[in-house]
């Protein structure tokens, strides 16, 4: 009589959110004026101001976010505590992805990751706003592409190359300024001088093949036809809000999240408390 073959070890099953608990995920968009965040499990983004929660009695609510920079590091991390750490497995270790600001440089990681620690993420990792917009907007990456994020406090306007960041620009003004002294012309105009700087500057036919291809347009600035309609007209060239402008950041990076979910790698996480958090880029 032959022994029986030895059956092979079932390898664990990968369950899908929000079944997985060691699989927890956020998409972070920390804004000036809004946070935008998607948690894993849940079919709404959750869509706050940036303020912290006073901390101590007396003291007023604050923005630790200003004009692209963390001014306040222990206040965004309180405001993420009360806004995300309910929403989460109490015994799992979230995967992370974060927006940054394309010229907000390591200062604004480094301290985006302090504030983020709060949330115990196994892993952290970033993407720039423009690349995350592209994301959501489901662009092909394969061709030059102009991205222009008419924020609140702040304008960016990107190349991307083959998905990576090759020129960047911004302005220190948004949509908040706009007032009765302030026109949206203000905008534009910074717009357009920024996309004729890159066009000068490239020695390559990337950011004509770009703006001939028609700009994406993010941010909460893409939903106002005064802005718009006369970005076209200086560009001269098509602009295209993406769907839902105000969230494309935090939608793209989403989608990231899925598809970081969605690799071998992510399930090997530990759970443990000595587990030592992550850090990359995307």
């Amino acid at each position: 009589m032959t022994p029986l073959a030895k059956r092979r070890p079932t390898p664990p099953r990968h369950r899908s959110w929000p079944w997985c608990r060691l699989c927890s995920g956020i998409a972070l968009d920390l804004g000036s004026t809004r946070t935008r965040a998607w948690t894993s499990g849940r079919r709404t983004i959750l869509d706050v101001p940036t303020v912290t929660s006073p901390a101590s009695p007396g003291e007023d609510a604050t923005c630790p976010i200003q004009r692209g920079t963390i001014v306040d590091t222990p206040g965004t991390a309180r405001m993420l505590d009360r806004l995300l750490a309910p929403r989460l497995p109490r015994h799992g270790r979230p995967l992370l992805i974060l927006t940054t600001p394309v010229l907000g440089g390591v200062a604004y990681r480094a301290e985006a990751r302090t504030a983020v620690e709060v949330l115990r993420p196994r892993t952290v990792l970033t993407v720039p706003t423009a690349r995350a917009v592209a994301m959501a907007a489901e662009a092909d990456l394969a061709r030059p592409l102009l991205v222009v994020d008419l924020g609140a406090h702040l304008t960016e306007v990107t190349l991307l190359v083959d998905g990576a960041v090759t020129d960047a620009r911004r302005t220190a003004l948004g949509t908040s300024d706009l007032n009765d002294r302030t026109s949206p012309t203000r905008i534009t105009e910074a717009v357009v001088a920024m996309v004729t700087g890159m066009l000068d500057q490239d020695h390559t036919p990337h950011t004509l093949h770009a703006l001939r291809r028609g700009t994406l347009l993010a941010g909460g600035g893409a939903l106002r036809a005064d802005l718009t309609g006369p970005l076209g007209e200086g560009l001269r060239a098509p602009v295209r809000p993406v769907r839902a402008p105000h969230t494309a950041a935090v939608r793209g990076a989403a989608q990231l999240l899925r598809a970081a979910h969605a690799h071998p790698s992510s399930t090997q996480a530990s759970d443990a408390p000595r587990h030592r958090p992550l850090h990359g880029a995307l």
